[in-house]
Order: structure tokens, then sequence, then C-alpha cells
């Protein structure tokens, strides 16, 4: 039997054991006893969803589950590892690396499905946990690659878009994480009479296009076909509302895997119908012929005498056919597409013109279109100019522009002169909220009476020009063929070039502008006899689709 002066003694040691014990948690240490009982939670939100215009899903969430560990619970560490692997298939010592008994969590892998989740919890591992999370999904896979992005992640191993749409409205689609405070015992478990706090997330807000899907299921496959067809290297083709200039379809080739980006490498993100600069060729000379109406240095019916080639300071310019056509109208010149009838043009608006016409135009500048990834393009500073630039220049070499941008900028002279921003988000929704965007104007670059003008010089340039397309019988439509040589190391390579058509219809109100690139096509080398029958074939679609009636 303990004697009671010994028991007291045991008491009293216990008792200062217990003070010490306190002083050290409360006022040596408080902290550790708020975060050792006072557990946070994030709850992740929902990512926006995307839809195309008609609501159709391009990007939508399944649920997915982060796993994790808490290694200090972990009983049997070579048992825990071995059966993890055998799900996981991660490898054994890289899980036994995340084992760490300094730490109490350890993230192991985001992304896992149902199937695995319930696989793993069959084991009743102690010191495995999941939290819950979203995955992204592409139901139509990779039908709008370029145009949408990807979500993958950042240092910190959270959601975030790259490219597309997903970057450039990364903040809207992420929202607001909620989280949840509650006290807990030393074993882990909720004490119900604790603290208990929970904020729920705000849910990303969800976008709609201007794409249509179906068109851009169309264009797409017609874009694919067309590359195999004429063996071509890449492509691109945009299509738009020239009223709006909200985009209705925009596909480049090659593109990469939406699911499965992590396979491709960074070329392969870059959507080369925003990034990517390219000389226009002849697609160039409405601009420059556009101009010079406007600013009636010349008139659709002014006369200019074909003689041969030109010289501008010691370069020799000829016709792409070198055969000249003796007295030529300046819609002729457009219909057969010379180059020395374009830098009588140019002469005529005179340089300083051509350049302020070129600003307006919006070249050398980054549309705003709401994507990530948008280059400026390139025109170089006024003073820079040489008179063989200013010639160059009017038959679209020389200058480096992006798809976007030539899009943009023709929209203008068919639209009565409006120069607009092109988007590819109508509408931003969220919850009961709702933001839409509409068609935005900038400047004037020509007047309506001009559009109306250079509108009929180009139908003449697809009814009279050099060659002859399969044209849907019934419809007026009009367009421009260009080819330009592609530079390499400072000179320009014959044997490669950028093949390109732009067109609209119908020509009295322009419901759909497209425009078609092929780079380096190997059966042909001319815009005339690749990217413009694939813009015929696209049309045909279109004519259809839309239901435009006959003219």
């Amino acid at each position: 039997m303990i004697k009671p002066r010994l028991l007291f003694i045991i008491l009293l040691i216990f008792y200062l054991l217990i003070i010490v014990k306190l002083f050290q948690l409360q006022v040596l240490n408080p902290a550790s006893t708020h975060t050792t009982y006072l557990k946070t939670n994030r709850i992740p939100p929902e990512r926006g969803k995307i839809y195309d215009r008609n609501s159709q899903p391009l990007a939508v969430n399944r649920p997915s589950f982060l796993l994790y560990i808490e290694p200090k619970k972990i009983e049997d560490a070579s048992e825990f590892v071995k059966k993890i692997d055998a799900i996981l298939q991660l490898g054994e010592a890289s899980l036994a690396s995340k084992i760490d008994k300094t730490k109490n969590w350890v993230a192991v892998q985001s992304g896992l499905d149902k199937d695995k989740k319930q696989r793993l919890l069959e084991f009743k591992l102690k010191g495995l946990g999941f939290e819950d999370r979203f995955q992204r999904y592409y139901p139509e896979s990779s039908l709008a690659a370029h145009l949408l992005g990807f979500v993958g992640k950042d240092v910190q191993g959270e959601d975030v878009g790259y490219f597309g749409v997903e970057g450039y409205f990364n903040k809207d689609l992420t929202g607001l994480p909620g989280i949840i405070k509650s006290d807990r015992d030393l074993l882990g478990r909720p004490i119900l009479i604790g603290t208990q706090q929970k904020l729920d997330p705000e849910n990303g807000r969800d976008l709609y296009l201007t794409i249509d899907e179906s068109v851009q299921e169309t264009v797409k496959k017609k874009l694919q076909t067309g590359i195999e067809r004429y063996k071509a290297k890449e492509g691109c083709i945009l299509v738009t509302n020239p009223q709006t200039l909200e985009m209705l379809a925009l596909t480049c080739l090659p593109d990469f895997d939406l699911d499965r980006y992590y396979l491709f490498s960074e070329e392969f993100f870059r959507n080369p119908a925003i990034s990517n600069l390219y000389e226009p060729g002849s697609t160039f000379k409405p601009f420059i012929m556009a101009a010079a109406l406007d600013n009636k240095s010349v008139q659709p019916d002014d006369f200019y005498d074909e003689k041969g080639p030109v010289e501008i300071g010691g370069y020799t310019i000829k016709t792409w056919n070198n055969k000249y056509e003796g007295q030529i109208s300046m819609t002729g010149i457009i219909e057969k597409s010379s180059n020395v009838g374009m830098v009588y043009v140019g002469e005529r608006l005179g340089y300083k013109n051509i350049y302020s016409y070129l600003k307006k135009y919006g070249f050398g500048q980054a549309t705003g279109i709401d994507l990530q990834g948008e280059a400026d393009g390139y025109l170089k500073e006024e003073f820079a100019w040489y008179p063989i630039d200013f010639a160059t220049v009017s038959f679209g070499q020389g200058i480096a522009v992006t798809p976007i941008q030539m899009v943009r900028a023709f929209a203008s002279l068919i639209n009565g002169g409006k120069l607009l921003k092109p988007f590819v988000v109508q509408k931003i929704s969220s919850g009961n909220e709702e933001k839409s965007i509409d068609s935005k104007i900038e400047r004037k670059t020509i007047s309506a009476k001009t559009s109306e003008m250079i509108k009929k010089m180009l139908h003449s340039a697809v009814e009279n020009g050099e060659v002859r397309w399969a044209k849907p019988k019934g419809y007026q439509i009009a367009g421009k063929t260009g080819t330009a040589q592609i530079p390499i190391e400072g000179h320009y390579d014959p044997t490669k070039t950028v093949a390109s058509f732009v067109g609209f219809a119908p020509v009295s109100d322009p419901k759909f502008l497209a425009l078609v690139i092929l780079r380096e096509p190997q059966t042909s080398p001319w815009g005339s006899e690749t990217a413009a029958p694939l813009f015929f074939e696209v049309a045909k679609e279109l004519l259809v689709y839309y239901n435009i009636a006959p003219e």
C-alpha cells in the first residue's frame, strides 16, 4: 500500500508536469495549439464550363480525386507502399520518398477516378485520404484544340488554364475556393461543440462562344482533307461574320490532343491563326487598291499601260506569269493579279498614304481577340522604309501579318469600312447573372462607297480571273487568291510558298468571310490551285448551312 505522503508527492509531480505542458502550449507556443486542433480544409470550386453558340458543351468537368497521405499515421510503410503501387503504378521508390514522418500531409496524385479510389479504400490503410476535385473533360475531343486551350497545373499543383480561351479567361473560369474550419481531437475526430465554420466555394463562370460546333466540325474536316490532298505542311481556316467579326469557326492543323496535352511539345499549343506571321501575297492587293479608291487616287475604270517589268531602286518587278496586258483597268489589275499594276496604284496613292492606311487597317498591332497568345504582327517604322518596300507591299510581300489581322482588316473592306474587334466569347454566365459581349467598332478604314467598289472588284476577280473554280451556281461569291514565297535566310525560296484565298458571300450582303491558308503545298505552289478550291468547298457547305438563297 502506497503511503499518503508518497502518493501526495506523485500527484504533485504529475500536476506540475501538466502545468509545465500547459505553459509551453499556451504561453511559449500558443500557435501550435491552434494549428494542432483547428483544422482548415480547402473546398475547391468547380471550373466554369465552355459551350458553343448553341449551348453544345465543349469543355465540362467530371468528378476526380486527389490522393494524399498523412505520414505520421502510417503504421507499416513497406506494406503501405506496396499496396498503393499495385493500383497506381507510380514506383515503390517514388512513393516511399513521400513518406516523410516530419510532415502532416503530402499530396500523392491528382485526377484519380472513382474506380481507383474505391480499390484503394478497400485496403483500409491508415494515413490514406482523398480530396474531392474536378477534372477537365472535352466532349468533342480536339475539335477546337487551339481555340479552347487546356487546363494544366501550376507550380503549386493547382489547375490553371493555358492558351486559348482557357488561358485568356482563366480567372473567370477558376472561381473562388471555399473553406471549412473545425476543431479536432488528438485522433483527428471533429469536436462537435468546437469551432465549425464553412464558407462555400464560388464556382467559375460559364462561357458561351461565338463558335458554331457544326461549322467548326465541317471546316476542320475540309482542312484535313485539303492538307492531305495538296500535301501541305500545315494550314488554317478562319470563318467569321464580317458584320460583327464574331468568329464562327477557327481551326489550324496540326493541332494536339486536349485530354493528353502533356504528350505534346509547346510548339503545338501555339495557335497559328493568332500567333504565326506570314506574308499574305496577292490577298493583300485589295487593301492598297481600296486605299487608292478611298483617297481618290484612282477610279475602278482608270487604265494603266502594262508594258512590261518595272524597275524600283535597282530591283525588277514582274507579273506572276511574266505576261503583260497593255491597257488594263484598275478592276483588271485585281482580276489579273498584276504586281506591276499594283506598283502603279501604290505610286498614285503615295508613300505616306500607304503607310497611313496600313495603320488604319490595324497591321502591326494586336487585334485584341479574346484568346491567349496573340502576336502583334510586323510593320516597321515609316522612316525605315525604302521605295522598294512601298512597291512590294502593294502586292503583299515584305509585310508580315497574322491570319486574324488579315481577317479583321478584310472584313472592313466589305462591311462598309468598319474595323471591328474580333471575339470568340459572346456571353459569360454566373448563376443568375449574364454578361453579353457585343461587336465593337474601333474606327473607320474606308468609306461605305469605297467598300461597295472594292466588293464589285473582288466579285469580278472570281468571275473573270485567270482560273475558273467550281463555284456554286446562282450565288455571287467574291474573293482573292494569294501566293507568297517564304523568306529563308535573307532571300525568298521559290519552291516554298504560302498559298491562300480570302472570300465572302453573298456579295450584296456578306454573311460570312473565310480565309484559307496552306503552308508549303507540294502539288502546286499557287493559291489559285490549292487554297481557292478548298475555299469553295467550304463555301458550298456554309451556303447550305446558313440557308442562304441564290441571288
